[in-house]
């Protein structure tokens, strides 16, 4: 079925349908002519605009065709004893020819459709029409003898292709318009979750790192190990070591493999940019649902004191979205979180503060310490997130600092990541 609509042709005969139909609901303006006003030009214009991948001059012969045939069969259904085959054909012959020159006029735009201005759009379709009244005119007037110029006329006329051509043009925008809002709120969606998964990874990646340096430190030892027990003369307890030296360097070689992996995933490189603010926008809008998920209410304040464009957002995102989520889980039941962004001495400071639970005064000069959380779950599991000692890592990445400031009288916890604000900002 779905193939059957997407061929071409079929797509055209539904049109050519659809018009004719249409075109039997009409006005005749003109007292004692057949000439009619009906919904079928309407109908013809909105579904060129709507499937403008048709060939629209092709389309508008089929349309013609299409519209000649199902009125000569009206008559003869209406009147068959007083059917005359001729006759019908001669009076509706001038509706086909509309449908065609109004085809041919749109042809000659179709290249340029997408690219004009709505009003400029009405005002080319509107003089599309008045040519195809004009065409259909003068063919009703050879074919029954009638006066083709009559001022009054040509006004009606003018004035109802105006008025239906920016009816149709507009109701055509402003479905337009709808679905680039929907796909760009689609886009920007999986924009934001392509950010989030990207600082994940960046997380992941920063871990692996570590990870990377100390089984690198650990095969040093190891080998040396192995030296010092072959030169005591203990070659058995050597080779177990050595053994376990392999072993280790497997391990480093497939931890390489997934690191390459995932450095390209997260390619600072060729990263394109973004704001200040949109980081704190991002940052704000996911913890806000991550603190719904928590069933609080939470409330984030947010305060860009300065802006500008950075490529290394994906690093400050993974810092901020550490800081602000742990202030959410610190929140019992209703609290405020402030994300504020400031410069200071060359700096651009990240401070997160909340009115959560705080931190116990004798976990203050852990908190830094790696492995050190005090979130667990009811099984009494640590919680396995990103903690403060990669936080201060990533921040120390960019030669920053990160600090826990002293509650002040508002009693809140606050952290502070500074930055320097030469490495992030983008040079223009």
């Amino acid at each position: 079925m779905q193939n059957w609509l997407k061929s071409e042709s079929m797509q055209i005969t539904v049109v050519a349908v659809v018009v004719a139909v249409a075109g039997e609901f009409k006005i005749n303006p003109f007292i004692g002519e057949v000439f009619r006003i009906g919904l079928g030009s309407s109908a013809f214009l909105f579904l060129l605009l709507l499937m403008s991948h048709l060939p629209y001059f092709k389309t508008g012969i089929a349309v013609g065709a299409t519209v000649l045939l199902f009125r000569i069969t009206s008559d003869g259904a209406a009147s068959a004893d007083a059917f005359s085959l001729l006759d019908s054909a001669r009076t509706h012959f001038s509706a086909m020819l509309y449908y065609v020159v109004f085809g041919t006029g749109m042809a000659s735009i179709h290249r340029r459709l997408h690219q004009l201005n709505p009003l400029v759009l009405g005002a080319c379709v509107s003089v599309i029409d008045v040519a195809s009244n004009g065409a259909e005119l003068l063919s009703r007037s050879m074919a029954f003898g009638l006066p083709y110029f009559q001022s009054g006329q040509w006004i009606l006329i003018s004035v109802i292709a105006a008025v239906r051509s920016y009816f149709t043009t507009g109701i055509y925008s402003s479905i337009a318009v709808s679905q680039m809002r929907s796909v760009h709120a689609e886009q920007h969606k999986r924009m934001e979750q392509m950010i989030n998964v990207g600082s994940g990874l960046y997380g992941e990646v920063f871990y692996l790192r570590k990870s990377m340096d100390a089984i690198e430190r650990i095969t040093a030892k190891s080998h040396d190990l192995y030296g010092r027990l072959i030169e005591e003369g203990l070659p058995g307890h050597g080779r177990s070591v050595l053994e376990i030296t392999q072993q280790i360097h497997e391990v480093k070689k497939d931890s390489q493999r997934i690191l390459a992996g995932l450095v390209k995933l997260v390619d600072l490189e060729s990263a394109p940019e973004m704001t200040l603010a949109e980081i704190v926008e991002l940052v704000a809008k996911s913890n806000g649902e991550y603190g719904r998920m928590l069933n609080k209410d939470v409330r984030l304040e947010k305060d860009v004191g300065i802006d500008y464009a950075t490529c290394h957002y994906i690093p400050l995102i993974t810092v901020l979205n550490n800081l602000v989520a742990n202030s959410a889980e610190a929140i019992e039941h209703r609290g405020s979180i402030r994300i504020r962004v400031r410069e200071r001495g060359g700096e651009t400071e990240f401070v997160v503060a909340d009115t959560g639970t705080g931190i116990a005064e004798q976990d203050k000069d852990m908190v830094f310490e790696p492995g050190f959380t005090t979130k667990f779950n009811q099984e009494g599991t640590a919680a396995t997130g990103i903690g403060l000692s990669h936080v201060r890592d990533i921040v120390g990445s960019f030669e920053g600092r990160f600090l826990l400031l002293e509650p002040g009288e508002a009693a809140e916890t606050t952290f502070v990541a500074a930055f320097p604000t030469a490495k992030l900002k983008k040079e223009v």
